[in-house]
């Protein structure tokens, strides 16, 4: 089976019928065993799951110490990329 994508110029339009076809079946009949089980240790942090979307990038402009700014340019090129790694690793364990 080939992969599909679609982005929302070439998504196909849904009628009324694909509509009432969904609605129509029944929640039991809903196959979900492939599905993990939700728990509460789980920790699901919907920013961790990068791989599922692109966020969306905002320009800020913010004064950072220099000796911050120098270990993060250390290792070249990606340091934004950093920056944003760190900050989001402190915000999931908030």
């Amino acid at each position: 089976m080939a992969i599909v994508r679609h982005n929302l110029k070439t998504l196909p339009k849904v009628s009324k019928k694909d509509l009432a076809r969904v609605d129509a079946v029944k929640d039991e009949n809903i196959d979900c065993s492939d599905i993990p089980e939700a728990t509460a240790s789980s920790n699901f942090r919907p920013w961790e799951q990068r791989q599922m979307f692109k966020p969306v990038k905002v320009a800020v402009t913010c004064k950072l110490d220099a000796d911050i700014v120098a270990w993060l340019k250390q290792d070249g090129k990606g340091y934004q990329t950093r920056l944003n790694t760190i900050l989001r690793k402190a915000m999931s364990h908030a």
